[in-house]
């Protein structure tokens, strides 16, 4: 999260600043200084706050919750019992839909990989992938305590409509294209092979959008793990492909995801979770690569063409296009998906 000039443009927001100064005042806290923050394609308000001694984030929602039943608190027990390190809860005002959390400061990892030396960027880059690990080693503990994200799943339902929403955002919104009928069944039909295979993958607890900008780089340089309120059950593989290829400028070389890999299977093996063959991960990473890829795509080509916003997204299109095409290649399987990239990046 980075700071932003505060504005009142609109309604909600206009709500969101009213309740959160009425919160603020009902603590007793005088001088109030608040700073709006920029969330990503969020429909939460961020605010930063004056707090007892120092400083907060206020997370404000656009209607009321019950703090029983609210992902974002429930999945913030569920790693704070399994010492996975994400901000403390400070306040929660479920009628007027906020939550005070701790400030972590504003260096997102992704930022620290353009100021900071490769060793300390690889250095990140491993406490991350030791987080992920972390992360899956709580899943017997989600079921236990029956959260929110033991109920959840990249089932085939929900890998399947992820694909249709790149389907339908990347060769529709964006593009403006109409395929042909043959072509749409064949692409279909591989879209479905994929979303079968993954969804019959064991399933481990995922954060689900762990990439750099959902990590925090806190005062004492260590990871912080944030935007975890959608956690599911999944893949083992999901989160390390989030993190490793999301949003990336160009393909990372295979060497340098095969090493990732291994370093990944490790720290699994050091949490006592169950053993994979480095094999079999690596075709599981692919064909995981290729649906979190066409995802990707959907939401950036959604972005673009719907909401406005293709100064931030469109970029990472056509990068994100050839990560697909590199693991389909790899896998040798799903020809007419090669095709159909291999067109349009030409």
């Amino acid at each position: 999260m980075s700071s932003a000039t505060q504005v009142v443009s609109n309604p909600f927001e206009s709500s969101a600043l009213d309740r959160l100064a009425r919160f603020i005042a009902g603590q007793g806290i005088t001088g109030v200084d608040i700073t709006a923050l920029t969330p990503d394609a969020s429909t939460r308000k961020y605010f930063r706050i004056p707090w007892k001694k120092g400083k907060a984030v206020a997370a404000v929602y656009p209607e009321p919750f019950d703090p029983e039943f609210h992902p974002y608190l429930d999945v913030t027990r569920l790693f704070i019992e399994s010492n996975i390190p994400v901000p403390q809860i400070f306040a929660v005002d479920g009628t007027s839909g906020i939550i005070v959390q701790e400030d972590l400061g504003d260096q997102q990892l992704f930022q620290a990989y353009d100021e900071e030396n490769e060793d300390q960027c690889e250095e990140y880059r491993e406490q991350a992938i030791k987080l992920i690990a972390k992360i899956q080693a709580a899943t017997d503990k989600a079921y236990q305590l029956q959260s929110i994200a033991s109920r959840l799943a990249f089932d085939e339902a929900k890998l399947s409509w992820e694909l249709d929403f790149f389907f339908d955002h990347y060769f529709g919104s964006l593009r403006q294209e109409t395929l042909r009928h043959a072509e749409t069944a064949e692409l279909k039909a591989e879209l479905n092979d994929i979303a079968a295979e993954l969804a019959a993958a064991p399933r481990v607890l995922c954060h689900r959008d762990y990439h750099a900008s959902n990590l925090m780089i806190d005062s004492k340089r260590h990871l912080r793990v944030v935007d975890h309120q959608d956690a599911r059950m999944g893949p083992a593989s999901y989160d390390l492909v989030s993190f490793l290829l999301d949003r990336q400028p160009c393909p990372p070389s295979l060497a340098e995801l095969r090493g990732h890999r291994l370093f990944f299977l490790e720290e699994r093996r050091k949490q006592g979770l169950a053993v994979i063959d480095p094999d079999d991960f690596a075709n599981e990473f692919r064909l995981m690569a290729i649906q979190r890829g066409l995802k990707a795509i959907g939401t950036f080509s959604y972005q673009t063409a719907v909401a406005g916003r293709g100064t931030v997204y469109q970029p990472f299109i056509k990068p994100t296009l050839e990560i697909v095409l590199q693991s389909a290649l790899w896998l040798d399987r799903f020809p007419t998906l090669q095709r159909m990239i291999q067109e349009r990046l030409n």
